[in-house]
């Protein structure tokens, strides 16, 4: 039987149909390869997160196995997925949560331009306003750290703590992306290669031209708070 009440248990549901469908979204715009990748949300209203089983193809994701942990990286016992072993990233993940209350979605990729970058250990310069729009300056590096720990996270936090991007390339790994959701998260993965392909192609041809902090701090600013559709009932 559950421990949690009905409020939780609604709101485990809901993260669970999330992320599992949001793991079509990383096939569907070529973030990943076979069964690496991966997308967790948080639980509102609980110290709990949700994320995909290790190495289960992604067509054979579903919310029932979905696997349910506590910000420990522990699977909670006796709850559905909870017979499988979760995703190799998970302790990371947790670091992630437990760090940084703020993050609803963590993602990771292995897309082929962001790695590329993170195989050099090199940080994207800003350089496109769709990059100041989305991440507010360059794309950061993390320090090299082996899978199996959370010494991953550790350098998720370190590299994004303070800063406006919303996705880090870990040194000789690949991207991992944070979002107050976990559908913010995917945006942001699926941005981060897009930038990371575009300032490639571009310095085939030549020197990048960067652009003044100033004007990044604005596109910045716009992008965050005036683009868009006013949420429903907001003030006009």
């Amino acid at each position: 039987m559950s421990s949690f009440g009905p409020q939780i248990e609604v709101a485990i549901a809901r993260v669970r149909a999330d992320i599992a469908r949001l793991h079509g979204e990383l096939t569907s715009n070529g973030l990943v390869v076979w069964t690496g990748g991966n997308v967790s949300g948080r639980v509102p209203g609980a110290d709990l997160f949700v994320i995909k089983p290790s190495g289960v193809d992604y067509a054979d994701l579903a919310p029932e196995n979905m696997i349910l942990c506590d910000l420990d990286g522990a699977v909670v016992p006796e709850t559905p997925g909870s017979d499988r072993s979760p995703s190799s990233d998970t302790a990371a993940h947790a670091y992630v949560y437990r760090h940084m209350p703020e993050v609803g979605g963590v993602v990771h990729t292995h897309s082929t331009y962001a790695t590329a970058w993170a195989a050099r250990g090199e940080e994207i310069p800003c350089v496109i306003t769709a990059m100041a729009d989305e991440f507010g300056g360059p794309i950061p590096v993390g320090r090299f750290a082996i899978i199996g720990d959370d010494t991953i996270g550790q350098g998720i936090v370190e590299a994004l703590t303070g800063h406006r991007s919303r996705a880090v390339l870990m040194q000789n790994h690949g991207p991992f992306t944070i979002g107050k959701d976990a559908r913010d998260a995917v945006k942001a993965a699926v941005m981060v290669e897009d930038v990371a392909r575009t300032v490639h192609l571009a310095r085939q041809g030549g020197k990048l031209i960067p652009i003044p902090q100033d004007a990044i701090d604005s596109l910045f600013n716009r992008y965050q708070n005036v683009y868009g559709q006013a949420p429903q009932g907001a003030l006009k």
